[in-house]
């Protein structure tokens, strides 16, 4: 029978060989993660199959998106080439882990690693009025494998215009796009009629001055609607508010009407200010939407603004009148939610008749009229969505048939047949899918409770009841 000492002298030889055994094993492991894996049957996978480029205008870039290259291996892999398909003359770019395409060859992964592919566009101009598609592919070659990612972009020409300034009598129509760089003014003595079906798209830099007259023609049609919005219109910046500065009226701008014009995701969208130069309105808005502007939808200083069937939706501060002036308010919808991009905070009606600069007040007359008027906010801080403030000795505001949120009554205003802190019921609202609807819904206390001011037709361009009573706000329930 063998002995201790032997028994543990077999033990410890047995242990040596065990643990050579293991250190082989994890130096052939080791090696083999470093190896690059050539099989055919190597895995590769991708984040997506293809990348989609919203409408963009010629000559302008893109937003960059981006894909993974996954190396599913626990050995490296090298790709023998990531390539545009179109090469030097693709619309597209790519830049391939911190490379520039068109083509990137020898690009080593390691194993259960990824790389990012990121990719642009740009569209040069063609003859085309309508947009158009342009399209391109991305190969992935490994192993003497072909993967492919398809590109696709809509492009669209359009009328560029660099710090222009409008001279004479000038007229746009709708058929291709008017895209604004560096701001666009309206000289004193000119004019500028823009047509139905135009777009204007305006840069970061580019706010829409009219010291002259301002003419908007549009019609109730989708497709037939002025529409001023910023040139961001690719995904996510085409929802954010802020993205242009807005339309201002300046002092000596006279005779200015809009008409099924939108006005959207502006920093202010309209800006009038200083008194009418003759017995007209400054700015007469009919059948107009302002609609996601950052700080103010409609600022009024010391002028002169009429308008009709027009909603005022989801601003900074919906509407603010301020140092006085006149103004004329009547199937108005001034609606606000806080949403993802601004927190409901400011009254959207807001009307003052001072000016304040430092401990120094300035006082200016305040004639205004709100008839068949909504003003509504949700899920915000402010509990008053109406709210005056006097300094000076004119100040005669009144509000007709009209439906408002308030805790604390607005002072210095006459007020008649008011619905006080009664939901409109607004035909549908979801902050989360960014959906907006202030159509009334059925059992709303708005439906027939305004009084006749002889407007035959509604936001919709649908009719109104003659000699009956409307609905309350921008829209009549059909």
């Amino acid at each position: 029978m063998p002995c201790a000492f032997q028994l543990k002298r077999v033990f410890l030889q047995n242990m040596k060989y065990i643990l050579v055994a293991i250190l082989l094993t994890g130096i052939l492991i080791s090696c083999k993660k470093e190896s690059f894996i050539t099989s055919s049957t190597a895995s590769l996978s991708t984040s997506t199959d293809s990348l989609h480029f919203d409408t963009l205008f010629t000559t302008t870039g893109s937003t960059i998106r981006y894909f993974r290259i996954y190396n599913n291996n626990n050995q490296k892999l090298r790709l023998s080439k990531v390539a545009l398909k179109g090469g030097n003359t693709s619309y597209f770019k790519i830049n391939v882990d911190g490379t520039q395409g068109p083509e990137v060859n020898d690009i080593e992964m390691d194993a259960n690693d990824s790389i990012y592919v990121f990719v642009t566009v740009k569209i040069d101009p063609t003859v085309a009025n309508l947009p158009f598609v342009v399209q391109d592919s991305i190969l992935i070659d490994y192993n003497g494998n072909q993967r492919w990612i398809q590109l696709d972009a809509w492009g669209q020409n359009a009328n560029f215009m660099r710090s222009r300034v409008v001279t004479g009598n000038v007229t746009w129509t709708g058929i291709v796009p008017y895209v604004i760089l560096g701001g666009l003014l309206i000289d004193k003595n000119a004019s500028l009629t823009i047509e139905k079906g135009c777009r204007i798209y305006l840069h970061a830099d580019a706010p829409f001055i009219v010291d002259g007259t301002l003419k908007v023609t549009g019609e109730k049609y989708d497709s037939t609607r002025v529409i001023f919005r910023g040139d961001r219109i690719d995904d996510p910046y085409r929802d954010f508010p802020g993205g242009w500065p807005g339309i201002y009226f300046r002092e000596t701008s006279k005779d200015n009407t809009l008409q099924y014009a939108k006005i959207l995701n502006a920093y202010q969208g309209i800006v009038a200010e200083k008194p009418s130069v003759n017995a007209n309105p400054k700015v007469f808005l009919s059948e107009c939407v302002v609609d996601n502007c950052y700080d103010a939808g409609i600022l009024g200083a010391q002028t002169n603004i009429k308008a009709q069937n027009c909603l005022v939706s989801n601003c900074g501060k919906n509407i603010f009148l301020g140092y006085g002036g006149s103004y004329d308010f009547s199937q108005v919808t001034a609606a606000t939610w806080s949403n993802t991009f601004l927190l409901h905070k400011d009254p959207v009606l807001t009307i003052t008749d001072y000016y304040k600069d430092g401990n120094a007040i300035s006082t200016s007359n305040c004639t205004a009229s709100f008839k068949n008027c909504i003003f509504w906010g949700e899920n915000g801080t402010t509990e008053d969505e109406v709210v005056t403030d006097k300094q000076g000795t004119v100040f005669n505001v009144s509000f007709q048939n009209c439906l408002w949120k308030v805790k604390n009554q607005p002072a210095n205003v006459t007020a008649a047949n008011i619905i006080a802190n009664q939901s409109p019921l607004f035909d549908s609202i979801n902050t989360q899918l960014k959906f907006y609807d202030f159509r009334l819904s059925e059992n709303s206390p708005a439906i027939n409770a305004g009084i006749n001011l002889g407007l035959t037709n509604d936001l919709d361009g649908k009719p109104r009841p003659v000699g009956g009573k409307p609905d309350l706000g921008c829209y009549e329930r059909q």
